[in-house]
């Protein structure tokens, strides 16, 4: 019988006023690109007013350190290079750290102009899938539909996931993009 150790509680930090906490927005944001939202939410846990919050975001914008366009095109564009992800899951990212819909579909659409969708899907089976046969592999209907599902998961749109897959496997077309859970609908 093992004993455990009594949490101990640690105290809060101290509040910090404009100048400190001006250069804690500045030491997080140079670790990791924030939202204003993200950034705003770090700042009230160490703020000593929402008034010093309000200035320091004020500062940080003048600066031009915190611009959510910016971001969303930065963060589209790493998305799209890095991991191979579609129009609807960056959106989706986006959304998810809260930078205004108008600015990210303005990032996405960017970013994305002039992108082969079907192209960028056979890419990411390629990398997904490497190792095995596509045609063979995607004859298990349980696996066309996984990959399917894989497919609008990583973003991609179901005519251009179908139009891929169908280059694969003749069963492509009985998949329906209609499914309880399509990224489209939400």
């Amino acid at each position: 019988m093992g004993f455990k150790k009594a949490a101990t509680k640690r105290a809060a930090p101290a509040p910090l006023d404009e100048p400190k906490l001006l250069e804690y927005a500045l030491k997080s944001l140079s670790v990791k690109a924030q939202t204003e939202r993200e950034l705003r939410t770090r700042l009230k846990r160490r703020a000593g007013s929402a008034a010093a919050i309000d200035a320091v975001l004020a500062k940080l914008h003048e600066y031009g350190y915190v611009d959510d366009a910016r971001f969303a095109e930065g963060y589209a564009s790493a998305r799209l290079e890095s991991k191979g992800h579609g129009k609807q899951r960056v959106m989706r990212d986006l959304r998810a750290r809260s930078v205004d819909a108008n600015k990210a579909e303005k990032a996405v659409a960017k970013v994305f102009e002039g992108t082969d969708e079907v192209a960028l899907i056979e890419q990411y089976l390629a990398r997904k899938f490497r190792g095995k046969v596509l045609p063979e592999y995607l004859a298990e209907p349980k696996n066309l539909a996984a990959a399917f599902r894989r497919l609008r998961y990583a973003g991609f749109s179901s005519a251009a996931s179908i139009q891929a897959l169908r280059r694969h496997s003749e069963q492509a077309d009985e998949l329906d993009g209609t499914e309880a859970g399509d990224p489209e609908e939400e």
